[in-house]
């Protein structure tokens, strides 16, 4: 039987053969930007409600997008074809943009859903990871629709390892056109796979498949000796291309 592990500021983190069955492998510490980087670098992350102990987690099987298997549905093809042939266009309706809101879009992310009680992105998660992404390791893919934010995705780049956390939608695919334009970025510098953290229909119906916590962690082992993508800020194209913001017209 595991002993759940509790931290103090410098217990180091368990490997994640120790948790328990459901993937829980400790609780207790902060989330410092040192403790999520440790955390992220064994395949852990933390995973909790507001009021209680932070809980790090490490399932087994681990969800994972590997990028050459991400699979749109036709509409959403179609709807990316007709983003591809504006994406010059200033008048273009829908733009996917990359870091120009991250704060926004976890806050839409920590909103609340249809048939949920709460969220896990509690003020504790927010704040921790708002001051990862001023470090430049946490990123945010955005889908702007008339200049507002209507859809978007957030997570955590380390080398060649992209951890994504939460998604939403305002709109039809809104979400889902993030995640195709983020795709093409991660494929474009040599970053093949996307971690999911945890099974989910949605993912699944988008081409993301379980696989063995030793298989991931493997990955995870060499993927961080590559080299991080240039993340940066702005128009974010379908090549995989970062493109500066059009200046606004007075």
């Amino acid at each position: 039987m595991h002993t759940l592990v509790w931290l103090d500021g410098t217990t180091p983190l368990p490997h994640p053969s120790t948790a328990h069955a459901d993937g829980l492998l400790a609780a207790g510490g902060e989330l410092s930007i040192a403790r999520l980087t440790e955390a992220y670098s064994k395949g852990i992350f933390p995973w909790f409600s507001e009021g209680n102990p932070v809980l790090w987690w490490s399932l087994d099987p681990r969800m994972v997008l590997v990028c050459a298997q991400f699979s749109p549905s036709h509409s959403l093809r179609k709807k990316l074809r007709q983003l591809a042939r504006r994406e010059f266009d200033r008048d273009a309706p829908i733009q996917i943009r990359m870091n120009t809101a991250f704060a926004d879009v976890m806050t839409a992310c920590a909103a609340p859903r249809d048939g949920q009680d709460g969220t896990w992105i509690c003020p504790q998660i927010r704040e921790a990871y708002l001051a990862w992404h001023h470090a430049g390791q946490v990123h945010s893919i955005e889908t702007w629709q008339d200049n507002r934010l209507v859809g978007g995705l957030y997570g955590v780049s380390l080398g060649g390892v992209f951890c994504g956390e939460s998604m939403f939608s305002r709109i039809d695919d809104g979400s889902k056109l993030a995640l195709a334009y983020l795709v093409k970025f991660l494929t474009r510098h040599n970053v093949p796979l996307i971690d999911c953290q945890q099974q989910t229909g949605h993912l699944a119906s988008l081409g993301a498949r379980p696989i063995p916590r030793t298989k991931f962690l493997l990955y995870l082992q060499a993927a961080l000796q590559q080299p991080t993508p240039p993340w940066g800020s702005g128009q974010l194209l379908q090549s995989g291309e970062l493109a500066p913001l059009p200046l606004k017209t007075p």
